[in-house]
């Protein structure tokens, strides 16, 4: 958690609050301010900020609801490949290495759509996931119990719901018209605060720069938790897909240390096939 990535918001606002406090300075010198400081300014800046207070309150449960989004994905990636695993120690016709590759594709999949432009090409995650099916069909045909099978469907429906849910909330903008009137009343306040005539003392660019900071950084907040799951922005504000991380490390771990048990078995049956020297 560096500097940059912590206050990497904060440093974009700051510096378009510097450009508006240079541009109310020279409004000032150049006396362009019209406007009379009067009861009705403060209203109309406590209603904008009211308002926006209260669409951002709207957009928030979908941030928090996306919170939960990973561990839901980790615990049915955990109960396939659990119930699978156990399952298919015995057979061996049953390609475990693919089927693993599978879960791992799920999550490389989804990691990589996210960090394209649009952060919502979860074409190949939804691809992957659909692939367990054929994998169940053949765990059916392989005498796995039935319960079982359909224990394991719930759990890929569990999965896919979890990846629509994520793909629709990357690729759909939550109310356009909030969005809009958000925009609007920022713009508006801001230009309002350009032309409000002061005496141009440092208290006056102050308290501009204060209000204008507070205006600018909901702009870019509404932003930041419309999609929240923007990969590759250096921000720390996304969801972080830490969990899902971790579960393709296991199976890795897994993976390898099934490669040297068969390694070791291999080695030890050839030292016991191989001819003992004859002494004379």
């Amino acid at each position: 958690m560096n500097f940059r990535s912590r206050f990497r918001l904060f440093l974009n606002v700051t510096a378009i609050v510097g450009a508006l406090i240079f541009t109310k300075f020279t409004i000032h010198e150049f006396d362009i301010e019209f406007l009379p400081l009067d009861g009705l300014v403060p209203s109309v800046v406590g209603s904008a900020i009211f308002i926006i207070g209260f669409l951002l309150s709207s957009i928030l449960p979908d941030y928090k609801e996306a919170e939960r989004i990973p561990a839901e994905i980790r615990m049915a990636l955990e109960a396939i490949h659990d119930d699978v695993t156990f399952f298919v120690a015995s057979l061996p016709g049953f390609d475990l290495s693919g089927f693993r590759q599978i879960l791992s594709g799920v999550v490389f999949g989804l990691e990589t759509g996210l960090g394209k432009r649009g952060h919502s090409d979860l074409e190949a995650a939804i691809a992957q996931a659909d692939k367990l099916s054929v994998v169940f069909a053949q765990l059916d045909q392989l005498g796995m119990p039935q319960n079982a099978v359909v224990r394991l469907r719930n759990e890929q429906d569990v999965l896919r719901r979890c990846l629509y849910r994520i793909y629709y909330i990357q690729k759909m903008e939550f109310l356009p018209s909030v969005h809009v009137l958000i925009q609007t009343l920022v713009v508006a306040t801001v230009f309002l605060l350009l032309v409000l005539k002061t005496d141009g003392s440092a208290g006056s660019a102050v308290i501009f720069g204060f209000v204008s900071y507070l205006f600018v950084y909901s702009l870019h907040l509404v932003d930041v938790l419309e999609q929240p799951f923007k990969k590759g922005e250096h921000s720390l504000d996304d969801v972080s897909l830490f969990l899902l991380r971790d579960f393709t490390k296991k199976i890795d771990q897994r993976v390898q240390s099934a490669r040297s048990l068969e390694t070791g078995q291999s080695s030890e049956w050839q030292l016991g096939a191989s001819p003992q020297n004859e002494v004379p």
